[in-house]
């Protein structure tokens, strides 16, 4: 080999290994600077503090600030939509509530994003599990009297619900498809007004996050029939579940992940998931997340990514079965 020819092969090789290891320095170091948490919602709900809980340990681990930033508009797409935008560095994460992950695809026809292709999961943070509750004008003291009612009295009973398309809208309309019902949908522009008027007796029935009702149930204003969860919860053990009350498989189970935009590095995503899932180990955060009648999770990544795809094709038949019409 002359020597001219084995120095271009010689720059070659250092250009190339030159050229990889900033970017290898970069990410071993993350996060050397203060890392963001997008909420597309206000301040003050589950989905607000599920994040400064864990932003607060994240921090402590990290050395760095973790900021939390609502960005709020448009049942949370203009958030998301920040989050798909950003620079795909770390630096710059959302906190996805299930609706907007799985749901909201299905409702809005001119979404500026891709659910699918515009982020990359990175966990899932926290479960909460819905109940159904109904005020106690309803003649009915178990799910199976309130299906018969139904029967009985078509279109007679209703149900609230936050907005459509929300989870507890769809957790109505699946009822009604498993039991073959009819209970009507009233909307609300938000939890509280669509709480508030089944326990003024407005509205019969809901479900809602256990967390949201459960001082009424306590306090005797709403009465639970069924958990729309799996298992049966530890704050309401004598209420059964969907399933054991004869309609198995119903599982309407809120959830809360953290997703990055699509093309931040695999390492720095496998970092954010170990981070996070230990973290929402630590028994104060598990401490605070109970407070909230939330469940730490932390999955790894193509868990939580499977849990995307399969509540996406349920919904997506729900919403199709139930004739919901797509937002323009």
């Amino acid at each position: 080999m002359n020597t001219s020819l084995a120095i271009r092969i010689t720059g070659v090789i250092l250009a190339s290994v030159l050229s990889t290891a900033p970017a290898l320095g970069a990410n071993e170091k993350y996060p050397d600077q203060p890392v963001t948490i997008i909420v597309p919602f206000g301040a003050g709900g589950i989905a607000d503090a599920l994040p400064r809980i864990v932003g607060q340990e994240l921090s402590k681990q990290w050395g760095v600030p973790v900021i939390i930033e609502n960005k709020v508009g448009a049942s949370g797409n203009i958030g998301m939509d920040y989050v798909a935008r950003a620079k795909p560095d770390g630096y710059t994460l959302a906190l996805a509530p299930a609706g907007n992950m799985t749901v909201n695809p299905l409702l809005y026809t001119k979404l500026p994003f891709d659910t699918a292709k515009d982020f990359a999961p990175v966990t899932l943070l926290a479960t909460s599990p819905n109940v159904l509750v109904v005020n106690d004008g309803v003649p009915a003291k178990t799910l199976k009297e309130v299906v018969d009612y139904a029967r009985q009295n078509p279109d007679k009973l209703n149900y609230s619900s936050p907005g459509p398309g929300s989870g507890a809208h769809l957790a109505g309309e699946l009822l009604n498809q498993s039991a073959g019902i009819v209970i009507r949908h009233i909307p609300y522009n938000a939890m509280a007004a669509a709480v508030n008027d089944v326990v003024a007796g407005n509205v019969d029935m809901m479900f809602a996050g256990v967390s949201t009702v459960l001082p009424q149930i306590q306090a005797g204003k709403l009465r639970a029939l069924a958990v729309a969860s799996p298992e049966r919860l530890p704050q309401l053990k004598d209420v059964p579940t969907v399933a054991e009350s004869g309609y198995p498989g119903f599982d309407v189970t809120s959830w809360y992940g953290i997703v990055a935009p699509a093309e931040v590095p695999a390492d720095i995503l496998d970092k954010l998931q170990a981070d996070i899932a230990a973290a929402v180990q630590q028994e104060s955060v598990r401490q605070k997340f109970a407070g909230l009648g939330v469940d730490p999770a932390g999955s790894n990544r193509a868990d939580f990514t499977r849990t995307i795809q399969d509540e996406t094709r349920k919904w997506s038949a729900i919403v199709k079965k139930a004739g919901i019409q797509p937002i323009q």
